[in-house]
């Protein structure tokens, strides 16, 4: 049902479209619904665009940060494992699900959007995972003993989010292909890696280069 529902309203937004299970490129252990790659997007019209970027569906992708993130996770466990995880401005959920396959003690999906919360839900079901949900970080008072955010430095009025998370959790795993001058006290550069969104919407090489940052509290 809520798969179906999510479809709904993407096509409400997006003229034809719909979502379809797929296994992700770099981490094919994990499946999401996303929208189909064989949708033409050469064909929207201006209008449509508007709607779209009026109405932003951000978890019917997988972008690339998110992409390496779940990578980095699933290869490195140990920074999630056992451990209660709050993944920040979700989406489609899938760090998330790469934490609790990693053996995370627990893991919050965090996004303003209800249908992220609900795609989320769904693709945890599709990978056989248990995530809880919140609208916010505030709302959330659970204990947090790591936060992970992919995808979420794209305005650089954002980057404030960098010292909150440190106020809210002792560490912080950060993947990025936005920011260029990355020199947040308190956070190191881990690992960078060439990835893409899915389905492909053909970015330029420079938000294709991925850094996966370490922030801890002092």
């Amino acid at each position: 049902m809520t798969r179906s529902e999510l479809s709904q309203r993407l096509s409400a937004v997006i003229p034809n479209a719909d979502l379809e299970v797929v296994a992700l490129p770099e981490v094919p252990g994990i499946r999401l619904a996303l929208l189909q790659q064989s949708y033409p997007q050469h064909l929207l019209d201006n209008d449509t665009v508007a709607k779209i970027m009026n109405t932003p569906m951000y978890w019917a992708f997988c972008w690339a940060s998110g992409q390496v993130l779940a990578r980095f996770i699933l290869d490195n466990p140990h920074y999630v494992k056992g451990r209660r995880v709050l993944d920040f401005g979700a989406g489609s959920g899938v760090v998330a699900v790469a934490a609790a396959i990693a053996g995370a003690r627990s893991v919050v999906v965090c996004d303003t959007d209800p249908l992220a919360l609900l795609a989320c839900t769904c693709n945890a079901e599709l990978n056989g995972v248990v995530l809880e949900d919140a609208s916010s970080l505030d709302s959330y008072s659970g204990e947090i003993d790591i936060i992970l955010a992919s995808d979420v430095l794209y305005d650089r009025a954002n980057l404030a989010w960098l010292q909150a998370f440190l106020n809210r959790a002792p560490s912080v795993l950060v993947a990025d292909s936005r920011v260029r001058d990355f020199s947040a006290e308190n956070y190191q550069l881990l690992t960078a890696s060439s990835s893409y969104t899915f389905p492909d919407l053909d970015e330029s090489q420079e938000f294709r280069r991925v850094k996966v940052y370490l922030g801890c509290r002092t």
